[in-house]
């Protein structure tokens, strides 16, 4: 394999440890991690919430400074793709399988079995779990997606610098970025790629087994969601190796295409003046609360502090510990756009996104359950979705649309990952070799694989959680350097004018 650094050979190394680990003794390796994890919840959550209002105010006043105006490369450079096939990629990298995991099952979780603070299956419940699931997909979120990706993408083409989380900091540190401390904060960052992705094709291989069992009586299994992941994996192994113009490209219009058929079909087929009335007036309470909802830490509240650790602060450290992967990802597809036209169609229009999204799928579900017709709660997470189509007109086309989804956004994300991860391990490289490509696709399906065989998945996603505390640190040290180096532009280009 042609130009592979270090990096590569040391990820390699650590993924191989933590795989063996959490498969040859996997209780021991969960209740480990499982527990710090939980100390770290409860012990930085106040820190989290500050991190990510913090990134969040900063995106903002980017937005409305002369910084906007900025562009993500030569003045000369224009976009490499359009506009809605842009905002369909990086809405497949940063979402994918789970707004359709979770698209039904947590406003549905929020009203009905575990509610922030209200008294469960009320109306407030049902109002408070669409503020909630707005906030947990919104613009917090997407601002330090956004962020982190705009560093990436300023210093990768204005600055000519290598497309690396390390080459970011080095207006703070200078040739140290080169060394020992710029493979570390590389090799943290291919991890966190690795197992988020890994953990994403086991719960999308779940929900898929599900759904086809909940359809057609397939087992649902490890082995039947050993199969998925095998034939999934030839599938995007053949995307990424037809390359980024290609397979990803068409992947992601699909993928816009299948998501917005599903959603009108949901939003005619099921209470619609329902769903239309808890959007406008919930999307309106979350825009009126943000701060609010950004900064509350349940200080007075020990009961109400336990659900906020388990869902908000997870959904924090989870969104850090994905950053890697969906920034970089974003930053390589976002060449030539302004600072400000950047901000505004990754912060702000998957927000919108997801908030139409769960409350078509959150009402639907929450109407079904509190008529009474049928219990969503009863079942599996991943058949949720299923469960309620049933109840729904054409509930089994809708289903074979959503499994159709599903396989879309796992063979995108898949692919996008093996192209960002032989970004990262091949120094940066803006077309990585597909060796390289192949030999990610392959290892990171077969952690998925591995770990779905031993009951493996939670004891990696607390080992995501627990990574995600040192890159965050990384993400603002991030925003510190780009914020530093704009300033250095604008005053060079002050300097400039006044010698002409």
């Amino acid at each position: 394999m042609k130009k592979v650094t270090k990096v590569f050979y040391i990820t390699i190394s650590l993924v191989l440890i933590a795989v063996l680990t959490a498969a040859l003794m996997p209780a021991a390796y969960e209740r480990v991690t499982g527990n710090i994890t939980a100390w770290l919840s409860t012990t930085f959550g106040w820190y989290y919430m500050l991190a990510m209002t913090f990134v969040l105010l900063v995106a903002f006043f980017l937005v409305i400074s002369p910084y906007g105006k900025v562009r993500l490369g030569k003045p000369e450079d224009r976009p490499e793709f359009s506009t809605p096939t842009w905002v369909a990629m990086l809405f497949s990298a940063g979402l994918g399988i789970g707004l359709v995991f979770y698209g039904s099952y947590e406003p549905l979780s929020h009203f009905a079995i575990q509610t922030a603070s209200a008294e469960p299956g009320t109306e407030a419940a049902f109002q408070e779990s669409m503020q909630r699931t707005f906030m947990h997909y919104g613009f917090n979120a997407w601002a330090m997606y956004g962020m982190v990706a705009l560093a990436l993408a300023y210093f990768q083409f204005r600055k000519g610098e290598r497309g690396l989380i390390s080459s970011t900091l080095k207006p703070l540190f200078g040739k140290k970025m080169n060394g020992g401390w710029g493979t570390l904060i590389d090799v943290i960052a291919i991890f966190a790629t690795v197992f988020g992705v890994a953990s994403s094709l086991g719960f999308g291989a779940a929900q898929i087994n599900g759904g086809l069992s909940f359809l057609f009586g397939i087992p649902n299994n490890n082995w039947s969601q050993l199969v998925i992941i095998a034939v999934i994996t030839v599938l995007f192994i053949l995307s990424a190796w037809s390359g980024l113009s290609k397979g990803i490209k068409y992947l992601s219009n699909i993928n816009m295409v299948l998501a917005v058929l599903l959603l009108v079909l949901v939003l005619i087929l099921g209470p619609t003046l329902l769903i239309l009335n808890v959007f406008t007036q919930s999307f309106g309470e979350y825009i009126q609360n943000i701060l609010s909802l950004s900064m509350n830490t349940e200080a007075f509240n020990s009961g109400n502090r336990e659900w906020l650790d388990a869902w908000t602060i997870f959904y924090w450290a989870w969104w850090i510990s994905w950053s890697p992967f969906v920034s970089m990802f974003i930053a390589r597809v976002s060449r030539g756009r302004t600072i400000r036209e950047f901000l505004v169609y990754v912060v702000l229009v998957p927000t919108v996104l997801c908030a139409i999204w769960f409350a078509a799928f959150g009402s639907a579900a929450i109407d079904i359950q509190q008529s009474g017709i049928a219990d969503l709660t009863a079942g599996a997470v991943e058949t949720t979705l299923f469960m309620m189509f049933n109840e729904m007109p054409f509930g089994f086309g809708l289903s074979i649309i959503a499994i159709l989804l599903l396989l879309t956004f796992f063979i995108s994300s898949a692919d996008s990952a093996t192209f960002v991860l032989g970004m990262q391990s091949t120094n940066g490289s803006l077309t990585p070799d597909n060796s390289v490509k192949v030999v990610w696709g392959i290892l990171q399906s077969a952690i998925a694989a591995i770990l779905l065989s031993v009951g493996g998945l939670a004891a990696i996603q607390n080992t995501i959680i627990i990574a995600a505390l040192p890159f965050s640190f990384v993400m603002l040290l991030m925003v510190w350097s780009l914020l530093k180096a704009l300033k250095g532009d604008a005053r060079l280009m002050a300097g400039k004018k006044k010698a002409s």
